[in-house]
């Protein structure tokens, strides 16, 4: 049995999980701080930064005893160390040369945006027990890897874990970034995603016709800043200042937010099957934030069913920010020789 200790702490997640043999989760314990980035709309990254401080070793100890280990069972140490907010991984980063230092063990970097890809490979400890210990299959190789979060939209050839190729990124927004910007613009309160998704059930996605920027008949970047401000000229009036949401109807900015989730499942459909095009997976892997948005995962579901090959899609714990996702993937790394010395750097982008 070999126990990985995971440590995220890249933006206002404070986390910490243990994961047995690579896969099997035995403890993923988030400390959120919405609360305290709420009455600003976004994540502040001095109060972030601190917060990490006050409360990693609490979350850290509550991940080692609800995995029921110590640091004499634990076979490495992997933390995420890019990208992120700097403040925020260097709080990581310390305490996992510390920990690696102090038990012996050895120390991994890992790559935040890499691990939500392996998301979808975790399972929950309690979930092996009721399946006799079978775990599902792990995800036909090479894939293709789409990671959409709140800072990052980007395509992925993944040959191995440790040997992903990227295709494709983008190049202004990241499509989270625009949920949260357009349920500011619908004054929904954040963070911005669920709350989208929530209103637009109750709308109609053709109701509004809003841009679809592809960027050319080829490419494999994305952008979402042009429907931003499409959402944004469409509810405020052009010039973005002449009105609210408050003026249009709920009716109407329910339709406003099913048109824009449409828009965004379109073109990551678009995308998702140009890629598969150019380097012809056996399998399609999505993670992050917003992989848990339910239109998006159906819209996805149908392009791998097309394509017949796989869907991984990460149970709804492992959407967001985890720790769990670190130290599976730092398994990965640890076993394929990718050790890190304890000068391993904090490094924001990546």
């Amino acid at each position: 049995m070999s126990c990985v200790l995971g440590i995220e702490t890249t933006c206002d997640e404070t986390a910490c999980a243990v994961v047995e043999d690579r896969r099997i989760v035995r403890s993923n314990v988030i400390g959120t701080q919405i609360d305290l980035h709420q009455k600003y709309g976004g994540v502040v990254p001095e109060i972030a930064a601190r917060a990490h401080i006050e409360w990693l070793n609490d979350i850290m100890a509550q991940a080692m005893k609800v995995a029921g280990v110590s640091g004499k069972d634990i076979s490495g140490v992997a933390v995420a160390n890019c990208p992120g907010l700097v403040g925020c991984l260097l709080v990581g980063v310390s305490a996992a040369k510390a920990l690696a230092f102090a038990w012996d063990k050895p120390l991994v970097g890992v790559n935040h945006v890499h691990a939500h890809l392996y998301a979808g490979c975790l399972v929950p400890a309690e979930r092996v027990g009721q399946e006799a210990g079978v775990l599902p299959e792990s995800p036909p190789l090479p894939a293709l890897g789409l990671v959409i979060s709140g800072g990052h939209t980007t395509l992925y050839d993944v040959q191995a874990f440790h040997c992903l190729h990227r295709l494709g990124s983008t190049i202004d927004d990241a499509v989270g970034e625009a949920f949260d910007k357009v349920a500011a613009i619908l004054q929904l309160g954040y963070p911005g995603g669920p709350l989208v998704e929530n209103l637009a059930r109750s709308g109609r996605a053709d109701a509004v016709k809003f841009p679809l920027s592809l960027l050319g008949k080829q490419s494999l970047d994305f952008s979402f800043s042009g429907l931003k401000t499409a959402v944004l000229y469409h509810v405020n009036g052009q010039g973005g200042a002449q009105r609210t949401s408050a003026d249009i109807t709920p009716q109407q900015r329910a339709d406003t937010a099913a048109a824009f989730q449409r828009v965004v499942a379109e073109v990551l459909e678009i995308k998702v099957r140009r890629a598969m095009d150019a380097v012809n997976p056996r399998s399609l892997i999505v993670g992050g934030g917003v992989s848990a948005n339910g239109a998006i995962r159906n819209c996805l579901q149908r392009v791998a069913d097309t394509a017949k090959i796989p869907l991984y899609l990460p149970p709804m714990a492992y959407c967001t920010d985890n720790a769990a996702m670190i130290a599976g993937l730092g398994a990965q790394l640890l076993e394929a020789g990718h050790c890190a010395d304890l000068d391993l750097s904090a490094i924001a982008t990546a």
